[in-house]
């Protein structure tokens, strides 16, 4: 079933009567009754602060929560100059689906910035709405992405993916391709509505990329923002990071296929302006099971390594059955190989017309074994000098784009 707006009619009935607004801040949710009041808090706090001369609406865009999270949301007070909606979205589920309601919130309210947040942030402060809004609306910023202080083994799909072929590709050093926290002109929020990706996987999970990755490809005004400590729900790779793997892996080789002439005409990379002040506080310690993590590789070798050997080259096949013969206190998948691995693996999703998503599914164990690898090589590194490390590999997958390109067109179609 197509959905031709994802507002319900008395969202939009409410919005008609605020009529328009400068600014409108979207709080995607679904079971977040423990932070969500918090978040609005921080909000609220946040526009009273620095733009009481604002007219704004904080939009909810709950996804069908099963706990308190509508009722949590309702129950806070906001300033009475300031305007609140609580909406359940139409659509799709999933995350993409409720920032659709925040982007055609603001077109219709005719908003000049529209700001996203998380709704299980704990660490939000006041200071990030200004951080995100302010290069919107005074600095003629049309894309603000997020810059945040997170210990070195949090966001382990970033560090190990996305940040890299994000940067590869499209040429732009933006450190948070899927932060989950920005802010967009006018303009963009009216772009991202009448494009036709809101039926497809692209709203149930892959929004934060493809919101990046068009950013780019249209050539608005991109910046990044300092935020401080990113505090939310941090997930073990070992126990939650697989199908997580699998639906990011799945938009950007998709988005690879929609901007290929884009990318291909792209060499090395450059940085973003940055705003905001560094912070120095350390982030929280994210526990990792790094044995959990190699013994997941171990019996993904034992299933797949017969598959394995059709999709990737005699060096990345060595290098994987190594890795598998290495114990805890060795264990190594080097950078070279996952460089390898990730754009072979881009070039037969290419060349698969069927059966994608399950080629994806078929090599996430080797993930698991570039994380464990990432560990080991970072265990005695404070979270800033493995930045330094993740830093050094963005270029090395930057060196070795010519044999993405080389390979791209090579692998027989399927």
């Amino acid at each position: 079933m197509a959905y031709f707006t994802a507002l319900r009619g008395y969202t939009a009935k409410r919005i008609e009567e605020i009529k328009s607004a400068d600014i409108i801040v979207g709080i995607p949710c679904y079971n977040n009754e423990k932070t969500i009041a918090h978040v609005i808090q921080m909000v609220t706090h946040g526009l009273d602060r620095y733009y009481r001369d604002c007219r704004s609406v904080i939009l909810v865009a709950d996804g069908g929560s099963t706990d308190d999270t509508r009722e949590a949301a309702r129950d806070f007070q906001i300033k009475p100059w300031q305007e609140k909606i609580i909406s359940i979205y139409r659509g799709p589920a999933g995350k993409g689906t409720a920032l659709r309601s925040v982007f055609e919130a603001a077109r219709a309210l005719q908003t000049r910035a529209c700001v996203v947040v998380d709704a299980d942030l704990r660490s939000i402060t006041s200071d990030w709405v200004y951080h995100l809004l302010d290069p919107v609306l005074h600095k003629d910023y049309q894309f603000v992405a997020p810059v945040y202080l997170r210990h070195k083994y949090d966001g382990t799909i970033t560090n190990n993916i996305v940040y890299y072929l994000t940067r590869a590709l499209y040429g732009k050093r933006i450190r948070q391709p899927i932060g989950g926290d920005f802010a967009l002109s006018r303009e963009v929020a009216k772009f991202y509505t009448e494009q036709d990706v809101w039926e497809t996987d692209v709203a149930r999970y892959g929004i934060d990329i493809w919101m990046t990755t068009t950013a780019i490809t249209q050539n608005f005004r991109i910046c990044q923002s300092n935020l401080g400590v990113k505090i939310h729900d941090a997930k073990d790779p070992a126990q939650h990071l697989g199908p997580m793997f699998r639906q990011v892996v799945y938009i950007l080789f998709s988005l690879m296929e929609r901007f290929e002439n884009y990318w291909k005409a792209i060499r090395g990379s450059e940085p973003v302006e940055t705003f905001g002040p560094k912070n120095s506080i350390q982030p929280e310690p994210v526990n990792i099971d790094l044995e959990g993590l190699i013994e997941k590789f171990k019996v993904g070798y034992q299933h797949f390594s017969s598959l394995w050997k059709e999709i990737f080259s005699a060096d990345c096949i060595a290098a994987i059955q190594r890795a598998n013969e290495m114990d805890v206190r060795d264990f190594q998948l080097p950078i070279e190989i996952w460089i390898q691995i990730l754009y072979e693996l881009a070039a037969t999703f290419h060349a698969w017309t069927r059966n994608r998503f399950k080629v994806i599914e078929l090599v996430t164990p080797l993930y698991y074994a570039r994380v464990a690898s990432f560990v080991r090589e970072t265990w005695d590194m404070t979270s800033e000098e493995a930045e330094s490390v993740v830093e050094d590999q963005a270029r090395r997958f930057e060196e070795q784009k010519d044999y993405l390109l080389h390979i791209w067109n090579q692998k027989p179609h399927s």
